[in-house]
Formats: structure tokens, C-alpha cells, sequence
């Protein structure tokens, strides 16, 4: 038996999707699922590169452009916090414009910031057109949003942890690309225009093949009434308390890792970039891993293990740190990175699965409490993406004060490691200790269906 096609009007809109509908996601749903999964994944890479373009133009800028290391880490976070505040209006784009149409506006603005840096870069500029270029290079990281969002409508909430994961880790690959790419470029003795060169016709690129083989969903419509309504649910909050755990680890120590090598063992910028890239490449590889994961054994139990691993690796890192222990610094760094995916790729598939759990709890069923899930977990995705890439800004400034203080990144590693205990109990206490607690004789069905089902999420 086959599901009835979906039905289309003009302007690559889809008007009928049922992805829940079993018959109609193995007749036609998956196939058109993916194939925007594969352009969107594009795009946000993409974004994603340009959105961590500075933490590899800072490696190129020696002593003849006169920045201090507080200079440095002062612009990668100023770049990390246009990148968390324009998720927000991104999200709610996918449903102003289409997502199809967004992708194409949103690549397409990439090119300002590319544009204006491969002008500028060049020793002489001033350091305030500097952190002007440097907030231009953060609308990449409101790719994510809208990406999130509008692949977040396409699957069916089985298939979502492993369609999210395989989103965001496919746009996270953007940062170890980028370094790689600058790694080759400083190598081969060329500089930092070469890069931005390399990239300005991949943003074409982008742009084009998103209007040809991507397509607007109908039934994402704008609602500013789900905005609002995510605002008040305090799910949403507690999420983006995770969320700065492992996407702002992610976020942060990408921007943050080289410059901790050069100025804290004494790296050169190319010693740097041949070791910078590892970590961030293993963390996007394996997102998608952390969102198939949570799909199997619940959101909630990987995320409360992870924050265990990543806890560990930190206290490590203090002791290397204050061993000027290079291999095991590095090393262990490596392994935080690979912790912070897993979490990302969990956290994210935690989000349906709670709207979905109190949509039910709430005595909603079948497509009903779908589009209700469906409308509260893209509108909440933007708001944690954005909170969640603050906890970015929040690791480049704890560095930056660090540095200053102890002239060694200890004190914001002892920060980082009180904060992951923090992440550790709030995700106990909300989403698994009310699995193991006695239900209240008082407690309806419905409240208590939903309790339960939270380790599942």
C-alpha cells in the first residue's frame, strides 16, 4: 500500500506532509526528507565556516597587526555572539519565507562578511574594523537555526534524532574544514585572501543548488504565537542551560583551542593549525552518533553520562595545564570535543521528545499532538540554539580573563568543570529522577505517563 503523494503548488511548495503517515514517508516522504537534509547540510556548513572564519584569521595576524591575545579572544567572542543572537530571528524565517527560500536569502548573505573580510585583512587595519567585519561573520551562525528548524518539519519524530544529528554534524564539519583548509593555505606560504577567496564561489554554489533541489513546507507557517508560547515553557530554558554545556563547549573551544596553544605552550600558528582541527572534526562526525543514541536509549540517559565524560576530561585538562604537559593536553582536549558532539546530538533529540510527552500528558493524540510537538520544538530550537552558542561568548571571555589573570587558561577550565556538574544534576533531577521516584496517589494518569516517558525523550 502505497500513501498518497504529496500535493504542490507553485514555487516548490508542498502543501500535504504527513511524514507520521508510514505508508506516505516510505512512498515518497523519505525520499524528499533527504534530499533537502543533503542541500540544507550544505548550506549550514558552509555558514558554519564562515561563522568560525575569524578563530583562523586570527592565526594569520602576527605582530604587524598589533593585537594582543586579549584582542584576539575580544573579537572571536564578539563574532560568537552575533552568531547566538541572529538564531533567533533565523528560526522564525523558515516560516516567513520558506525553508527552501530562506536557505538561498541566508547563503546568499554570507557573502557580505566573506566580501568584507577578504578587504580588510591586511596589517594597518584598524582594530575597530576589525570586530566590525568580525560581527558581520556572525549571521553564519544563524544557519543553524533555520536549517534545524526546517529539517526538524521534514522527519518523523523516530527518525529525528538521527536526521538533527546528522543536520547540525554536518554543519558543524564546517569548523575543522575551514581549519584545514587555512592549515594548507599557511603551509603553502599563501595568506589569509586565499582563503577567503576559496570560499566566496562555494557560497554560490550553495545559494544555487538549494534553489534547485530544495522545497518550502506549506505547513510550517508562521506563528508568532509559538515563539511566545516556547518562551513560557520552562523546558525551554532548562534545555538551553544543557545546550551551553555542549553546543557553547563546542562553539566556544573551537574559536578558543589555537589560541590556547599559542599562548599558553608557545605554539606557532602553524604548529597550531596542525592540531586545532582534530578536535572539531571528531565532535561534528559524531553528532549524528548522540542524536542515534538518544533514539535508542533516551535523550536524557546519554546527555546525564556525557556531562559525567566531559566533567572528567576537564579535570584532566587542569592538570595538563598546569603540567605544561603538551600531548596530554591536547589529547584529552580531543576527547572533550568528542564529548561535547555526542551531547549536542543528544540534547537536540531530547527536544521533540519532551513537547511530544506533554502533548500527550496534556490529552492530545495522533496527528493532534504531533503538530503540536511539532510547532513548540521548532519554535524552542531557536531560542536554545541561541542560548546554547552564548555559552560560546562565555568560554572566550573566561579564557580572556584567565590569560590576564593567571596567564594560563586553569581558572576558566575550573569554571567550565563547575558548570558541567551543574549540567549534570539539572539533567537528573528534571528529566530522570521522577522516573525512579513513587508516582503521588494524586497524580493523574495522564501527569504520570508523562514523568515517565522524560527518560525516554
Amino acid at each position: 500500500m502505497t500513501g498518497p503523494a504529496p500535493t504542490r503548488r507553485s514555487g516548490r511548495w508542498i502543501e500535504r506532509w504527513d511524514p507520521e503517515d508510514e505508508a506516505f514517508w516510505r512512498a515518497t516522504g523519505e525520499r524528499i526528507a533527504r534530499r533537502n537534509l543533503w542541500f540544507s547540510v550544505l548550506s549550514e556548513h558552509i555558514g558554519f565556516s564562515v561563522w568560525t572564519l575569524w578563530s583562523v584569521l586570527v592565526l594569520f595576524m602576527g605582530p604587524e597587526y598589533g593585537l594582543t591575545p586579549a584582542d584576539k579572544f575580544l573579537l572571536t567572542s564578539v563574532v560568537t555572539l552575533v552568531g547566538a543572537v541572529v538564531r533567533v530571528p533565523y528560526t522564525f524565517a523558515v516560516a516567513v519565507f520558506g525553508g527552501r527560500n530562506w536557505t538561498i536569502i541566508s547563503a546568499s548573505l554570507l557573502l557580505i562578511p566573506t566580501v568584507a573580510a577578504f578587504v580588510v585583512m591586511e596589517p594597518g587595519t584598524s582594530y575597530s574594523a576589525f570586530l566590525l567585519v568580525g560581527l558581520l561573520a556572525g549571521i553564519g551562525g544563524g544557519n543553524f537555526a533555520s536549517s534545524m528548524t526546517n529539517i526538524n518539519a521534514f522527519f518523523p519524530l523516530r527518525k529525528k534524532g538521527w536526521a538533527l544529528g546528522l543536520n547540525a554534524g554536518g554543519g558543524n564539519i564546517g569548523v575543522p574544514v575551514i581549519q584545514l583548509v587555512a592549515l594548507a593555505i599557511i603551509g603553502a606560504s599563501g595568506g589569509p585572501r586565499v582563503l577567503l577567496g576559496i570560499y566566496i564561489p562555494l557560497i554560490v554554489v550553495a545559494a544555487v543548488l538549494a534553489a534547485l533541489f530544495m522545497d518550502n513546507l506549506a505547513s510550517v507557517r508562521n506563528d508568532t504565537g509559538a515563539a511566545r508560547d516556547a518562551a513560557r515553557d520552562p523546558h525551554t530554558w532548562i534545555m538551553s542551560v544543557l545546550y551551553i554545556g555542549t553546543f557553547g563547549s563546542f562553539i566556544g573551544y573551537s574559536f578558543a583551542f589555537g589560541q590556547v596553544l599559542t599562548n599558553g605552550f608557545g605554539r606557532t600558528p602553524l604548529q597550531a593549525a596542525y592540531l586545532t582541527f582534530i578536535g572539531p572534526l571528531l565532535g561534528s562526525l559524531v553528532r549524528p552518533l548522540g542524536g542515534r543514541l538518544a533514539d535508542r536509549y533516551g535523550g536524557a540517559r546519554i546527555t546525564l553520562w556525557n556531562y559525567v565524560g566531559m566533567a572528567a576530561a576537564t579535570a584532566v585538562l587542569i592538570v595538563a595545564g598546569m603540567q605544561k604537559s603538551l600531548p596530554l593536553f591536547v589529547s584529552v582536549f580531543v576527547v572533550l570535543f568528542v564529548l561535547s558532539g555526542l551531547g549536542n546530538g543528544s540534547t537536540f533529540k531530547m527536544i521533540p521528545g519532551i513537547f511530544q510527552a506533554k502533548a500527550l500528558a496534556e490529552g492530545l493524540e495522533g496527528e493532534a499532538a504531533v503538530a503540536h510537538a511539532r510547532r513548540l520544538s521548532g519554535a524552542s530550537m531557536g531560542l536554545i540554539g541561541a542560548v546554547g552558542a552564548l555559552g560560546g561568548v562565555g568560554i572566550n571571555l573566561a579564557f580572556r580573563q584567565s590569560f590576564l589573570s593567571y596567564g594560563s587558561g586553569t581558572g576558566a577550565f575550573v569554571a567550565f568543570l563547575a558548570y558541567y556538574g551543574v549540567c549534570f544534576v539539572v539533567t537528573w533531577a528534571v528529566y530522570l529522577r521522577r522516573t525512579a521516584a513513587r508516582v503521588p496517589a494524586t497524580t493523574t494518569a495522564s501527569e504520570a505517563e508523562a514523568r515517565l516517558s522524560y527518560a525516554e525523550v
